[in-house]
């Protein structure tokens, strides 16, 4: 759920009130909220101290947190304050990187994995770092051996290198390069449409991508 985003300079009582508005209007003990934290585009956004007036308030409605602002100092704040200081069985108070290249940072810290628009393009990859890592509970006591974090880490440079490839400022946006990708390897060039506001790539761009995936030896052998 992101914040209200057409007035920017908001209070954080105004936020607290917004979103308890809508706990108290749905008035279901079943709902679960995961604030969406990113300032790239809502400009708006969560802070600390909001969210543990949410918790404190809505302890069972408020469920988590996906961080997309790109900075790790940021996400490793909530961590500190809500993931690692309380624990996760104790809370329930997830956190998520918006992407991968912060996932083995956000495990390791008491975080509970990604929610990343690569995914849609690298699974596989990403799932296989995931499955790598334990319980935040588990790491704690149980430190990997320096055999697994190499692994681990092996696992997380091979995804931030595919992550680069599409995140790269020569193309439209990422979205559009992640259509062209499908629509490169699946051989069908409807994936490569987009809507507006975003635009597609051009021919030159698509050869440019086609080109630099297949230097870093990227595959999707599921897509057909």
């Amino acid at each position: 759920m992101l914040p209200p985003v057409y007035y920017k300079d908001v209070s954080e009582e105004g936020l607290y009130r917004y979103f308890s508005e809508v706990v108290q209007g749905v008035g279901d003990t079943r709902l679960k909220i995961y604030l969406y934290h990113i300032p790239p585009v809502a400009i708006v956004g969560i802070t600390p101290k909001l969210v543990e007036r949410l918790l404190k308030a809505y302890p069972s409605a408020i469920a988590g947190m996906k961080d997309s602002s790109g900075d790790w100092n940021n996400t490793k704040t909530f961590l500190d304050a809500f993931a690692v200081r309380v624990g996760r069985a104790v809370s329930g108070f997830d956190v998520f990187v918006g992407s991968e290249s912060f996932l083995l940072a956000n495990m390791r810290n008491g975080g509970v994995g990604t929610i990343s628009a690569t995914a849609n393009v690298n699974p596989a990859a990403i799932h296989k770092l995931y499955a790598k890592l334990d319980s935040p509970r588990q790491r704690t006591q149980h430190p990997p051996s320096h055999e697994a974090t190499a692994e681990q880490e092996a696992l997380q440079a091979r995804l931030n290198v595919v992550r680069e490839v599409f995140s790269s400022r020569k193309f439209p946006s990422m979205i559009a390069a992640l259509k062209q990708a499908i629509a490169i390897y699946r051989n069908d060039p409807e994936w490569s449409r987009v809507r507006p506001p975003l635009v597609d790539l051009t021919k030159e761009q698509a050869k440019l991508l086609a080109a630099e995936l297949k230097a870093i030896g990227f595959t999707m052998p599921e897509i057909a």
